[in-house]
């Protein structure tokens, strides 16, 4: 059981993960897949479950049939087999490389950055 919310336990595929992230799109699954084999974590990638779709109600006499339900797009759930590994602690802890050599950043995390820039402090 997690202490707290930032450090979720869960089993991926018969195996007792850390997740990482739940309800990742491919790309970023890919993203992180990537990012966290360079540094020597084994990653498991589950589909999510699809979320629960209310029950179809029949129509009633005379009026027209509802819209067909809109697809849910596929997600899927990102966990290391190593049950140490928190998201925060290693950002903020400056534990993660990219394969350039630069520290990760929150940005970079995040996507919000192309490239890591570790020269800029996180508290200035």
């Amino acid at each position: 059981m997690a202490i707290n919310k930032n450090h979720e336990f869960e089993d991926l595929n018969g195996v007792k993960c850390a997740v990482v992230e739940k309800n990742v799109k491919p790309d970023r699954t890919a993203f992180l897949k990537n990012l966290l084999e360079y540094n020597r974590y084994t990653v498991i990638v589950v589909p999510s479950p699809a979320p629960k779709a209310p029950a179809p109600v029949a129509p009633k006499e005379g009026e027209p049939p509802p819209p067909p339900p809109i697809p849910q797009p596929e997600t899927f759930t990102v966990g290391v087999t190593d049950v140490t590994f928190n998201s925060t602690n290693a950002i903020f802890g400056r534990l993660l490389h990219t394969k350039d050599g630069h520290v990760v950043t929150l940005a970079y995390w995040q996507q919000k950055d192309k490239q890591s820039n570790d020269e800029v402090p996180y508290f200035e």
